[in-house]
């Protein structure tokens, strides 16, 4: 598999959902709902893609940096790299079933686990979205992390407990997803948690809970207090709520604040594994990639989505001995400019 017959198959078999852009940034796609586009003007899916261009990396060639760690270590189990599968919902009714949900759930969850690392899986609307990547985790006994939508607590409980049943590494909650309308017309209502219904939540289940959705330091210090294991830095792609910043403008105040306490995963924009070293650099722990994995999917299945980890990895690994970074340990806020 090469990269240019990945993309040149996604692209035939994505038209006119995605157009497999050369440079992945929003522009052409902006409001694009079905699609893979951002809310609104597109700005907050554009405002991550700028936030990371922004930062400027430290070449440094004079040092041991020969061949650098990657492993990385989540609850446990170990990872090839700080790197892993964003969770994505309902991708079939976002590409009019051109790339169906089971498809996606297989192909994201096997091929992470071919690259050594974990997919996190999504919810929507029709709670077979969930049920999708739930079979497949089931089926092939990999391990992976569901995310729920913020539903009501009596049923992210039990969606908890599938999770559960299915082996799950850990569960996420995506609170930025409290004001998709969609799921209302569904019959499937979310909205925004309070500190009280979070605290109910994570003391229902032995699984560690990320909540994914984070943007301030309050809501960080929030999540820290209501004993999550961790966060995620996101603005759901740019999906929910236009005009906000990237993830990572934000994300050095929220990992300085909760540094140590939690671990912090971060996504939005990122497309190189220069990209994910400098998400490093701005504190995030791991890094989470959602829509190039969805060309990945549709290019070549559970290889596509492999082949792309694989150079993503290898990125990484280079920009590390161009940095002078000998393990994950190293990198700091010192590579950036």
């Amino acid at each position: 598999m090469d990269l240019k017959t990945l993309r040149l198959n996604a692209k035939e078999r994505l038209a006119p959902f995605c157009r497999v852009c050369k440079e992945c940034d929003g522009k052409l796609c902006a409001g694009e709902m079905p699609g893979m586009g951002g809310t609104g003007s597109g700005t907050s899916f554009m405002n991550n893609i700028v936030a990371l261009a922004e930062q400027k990396l430290n070449l440094r060639t004079l040092h041991n940096a020969e061949n650098p760690d990657l492993k990385f270590s989540l609850f446990d189990k170990n990872l090839t790299a700080p790197l892993m599968a964003a969770p994505i919902t309902a991708i079939g009714m976002q590409t009019d079933n051109r790339l169906s949900d089971k498809e996606w759930a297989d192909a994201v969850i096997l091929g992470s686990q071919h690259a050594g690392t974990v997919a996190w899986t999504g919810d929507g609307p029709d709670p077979s979205h969930f049920q999708s990547g739930i079979d497949v985790l089931k089926k092939s006994g990999i391990q992976g992390i569901p995310v729920i939508k913020p539903r009501e607590n009596k049923t992210i409980l039990e969606y908890i407990e599938i999770a559960e049943r299915a082996g799950a590494l850990a569960v996420g909650i995506d609170i930025d997803a409290a004001g998709i309308i969609n799921m209302k017309l569904k019959g499937q209502p979310v909205g925004p948690k309070n500190k009280e219904q979070l605290q109910e939540i994570i003391k229902g289940t032995s699984l560690p809970v990320i909540l994914k959705g984070i943007m301030t330091i309050e809501e960080a210090i929030l999540a820290v207090e209501v004993g999550a294991a961790g966060i995620v830095v996101s603005n759901h792609g740019g999906r929910v709520l236009d005009h906000t910043p990237g993830t990572a403008e934000v994300l050095p105040e929220i990992a300085s604040e909760v540094c140590g306490r939690m671990l912090v995963f971060v996504d939005g924009g990122i497309r190189s594994g220069v990209d994910i070293l400098k998400m490093l650099a701005l504190g995030a722990d791991a890094v989470l990639v959602g829509r190039p994995l969805v060309v990945g999917a549709a290019g070549g299945g559970p290889e596509g989505v492999a082949f792309l980890l694989h150079k993503l990895i290898s990125e990484l690994k280079i920009a590390m001995i161009l940095t002078g970074c000998t393990s994950l340990e190293d990198i700091s806020n010192e590579i950036l400019r």
